[in-house]
């Protein structure tokens, strides 16, 4: 199930910390794949990430539109990889689905990430009703085009176009009918990031994540909107990998002490 699930794209078996990173809505595992080859990241940090099913090497799988059962799948599916700390990254559909697999870690094996990472997406507490997913396949297309996160050359060709729409309309119709089941608070570190022109997520209600932790919370707020981190790749990898190093550095001094 791991295989299905879990992409590894750069092996580092002496890294301190795996980070999980969740995809947006139609998003796919490849989307991080420049994050799992930075150089800022080694060799402390471990990035793996989610492959849901219906896209890329999975897109003869039926395609799921429950977060929460997406959320018990990852959760099984990340077992195998829990012999060191997990932190997770996720944007936008992709935070919800982290937030819910923290807390089936938390609520099962009593496990937390040593991190939360949550970009482009208000906190839970924040409703808001979407109809997205119940848009034509025209007004489907224009929101992509709005949104800014998906390369003009699908959007461009009909045939390719026509492979994504479905995708879309699937993981819109799973986020925008997703409803928190209120819950105590986890206790891990929470940074949220947001950009400043968000449509999808005004930085009010981002910075509302820190409702959900009794830990620690960092709220970083980038120029740009939803895909922000498109245009900040470099400076949101600074934030994931220093905020990290300083972990594993706490970590092996333990590790030293214990010795």
């Amino acid at each position: 199930m791991s295989d299905t699930w879990i992409r590894r794209f750069r092996p580092q078996p002496e890294a301190e910390i795996r980070l999980v990173c969740f995809p947006h809505a139609g998003g796919s595992a490849s989307y991080y794949h420049p994050l799992a080859q930075s150089p800022a990241l080694r060799p402390h940090v471990e990035v793996l990430a989610v492959q849901y099913p219906g896209r890329q090497d999975r897109r003869r799988e039926p395609l799921i539109d429950d977060v929460p059962e997406l959320a018990d799948l990852i959760t099984r599916a990340l077992a195998p990889f829990d012999d060191r700390p997990l932190a997770f990254f996720g944007h936008s559909m992709g935070a919800v689905l982290a937030f819910e697999v923290a807390r089936r870690l938390r609520d099962g094996a009593g496990k937390q990430p040593c991190r939360l990472f949550v970009s482009g997406r208000r906190a839970p507490s924040r409703f808001r009703p979407g109809t997205v997913h119940l848009l034509d396949d025209a007004a489907l297309a224009q929101e992509l085009r709005r949104a800014g996160g998906t390369d003009p050359m699908f959007l461009d060709d009909p045939e390719l176009l026509a492979e994504i729409l479905p995708v879309v309309r699937n993981d819109y119709r799973a986020v925008e009918l997703y409803r928190w089941t209120p819950s105590p608070p986890l206790t891990c570190p929470v940074t949220a990031l947001v950009g400043d022109r968000d449509a999808q997520a005004a930085t009010a209600d981002v910075e509302a994540w820190r409702e959900h932790t009794e830990g620690p919370f960092d709220l970083k707020v980038f120029s740009g909107g939803h895909f922000y981190l498109n245009c900040h790749q470099q400076a949101v990898t600074e934030v994931v990998s220093k905020t990290l190093a300083d972990h594993a550095d706490q970590l092996a001094t333990a590790r030293g002490n214990a010795r």
